[in-house]
């Protein structure tokens, strides 16, 4: 059986967890935000359940080109006669994907050498930073080109390149979170007590700023669809048949007077997410707020 300590920090924990959520509900425009990025990520996500990928998003069918967005195909046909509707949810898959993949292993890293920079300090925080400013000088765009171009084209080599240059920057952020931190009375205690520097990083310190992680985290993954899909636009991505939002843009740019629809669709699809992301980011930041009340 749980001891009363063990019982009032469930209960507090439950009291914060619900604390935040009621704040973050409060927040129309984000509970909006959520909801549209939701449904959008369970209809690219579950596309297996209700469309073949290669007969609908791969397969060409020049009979049916240029199709214009209709009840049989809602989103009209592109220049091979392939169902454009597909290719925005499989290509939103790609997208949404690869753009998580690359923000949790950033946020990670991150995280990590952030905390043990700030943490330590001394010399292990000059060498880590000091070759952490090598990194963050360069632009972050012209890194991830760079490293694509170096590496090849293809969305695991387009993933590591924005986590490289992800990853400066968060280190930055996050040592500037840990230092304050460590000063506080609950470290010093743990220190007192006898607690090694470990222990005190994963069990006091790096929880007490998962808020501002998690927030930063949400604001970031919007402009990685946008970084992902602005590399594949110049041919960094995902190489043809595959759909990519950014992909699909460059592979219709030139039919985009006649056939709008082409470029708009795949555009839209970027605009709402990073949109209805930026809205959750925003929420949480409110809601996580520890100055805000009840």
């Amino acid at each position: 059986m749980a001891t009363i300590n063990e019982t009032d920090k469930i209960y507090k924990k439950r009291s914060q967890i619900g604390g935040v959520t009621r704040r973050f509900m409060r927040n129309k425009s984000a509970v909006v935000g959520l909801a549209v990025f939701l449904i959008i990520a369970l209809a690219c996500f579950g596309a297996g359940v209700y469309m073949n990928y290669q007969t609908t998003a791969i397969r060409q069918n020049m009979q049916d080109r240029f199709q214009s967005p209709s009840v049989s195909s809602w989103f009209g046909t592109d220049q091979y006669g392939r169902d454009q509707f597909a290719r925005v949810i499989f290509g939103g898959r790609t997208s949404l994907a690869t753009a998580l993949c690359v923000i949790i292993v950033a946020t990670v890293v991150g995280a990590i050498i952030g905390a043990i920079a700030g943490y330590f300090g001394g010399m292990t925080d000059s060498i880590i930073m000091r070759t952490n400013d090598v990194f963050y000088s360069i632009p972050y765009t012209l890194m991830a080109v760079c490293i694509v171009a170096s590496l090849g084209g293809g969305m695991f080599n387009l993933a590591i390149a924005c986590i490289v240059a992800i990853v400066p920057g968060n280190v930055r952020l996050f040592r500037a979170w840990i230092m304050p931190m460590k000063e506080q009375d609950f470290v010093e205690a743990a220190r007192a007590y006898g607690t090694g520097s470990r222990r005190v990083l994963t069990h006091h310190i790096i929880p007490n700023t998962l808020g501002p992680i998690i927030v930063q985290a949400t604001l970031h993954l919007a402009g990685t669809v946008i970084a992902v899909a602005g590399l594949s636009y110049i041919g960094l991505g995902v190489q043809s048949p595959t759909p990519e939002w950014g992909a699909m843009l460059s592979e219709s740019q030139g039919y985009m007077r006649n056939y709008p629809y082409l470029v708009i669709i795949p555009g839209l699809a970027i605009l709402v997410s990073t949109l209805a992301l930026n809205l959750v980011g925003d929420g949480l930041r409110d809601a996580l707020d520890p100055k805000m009340k009840y």
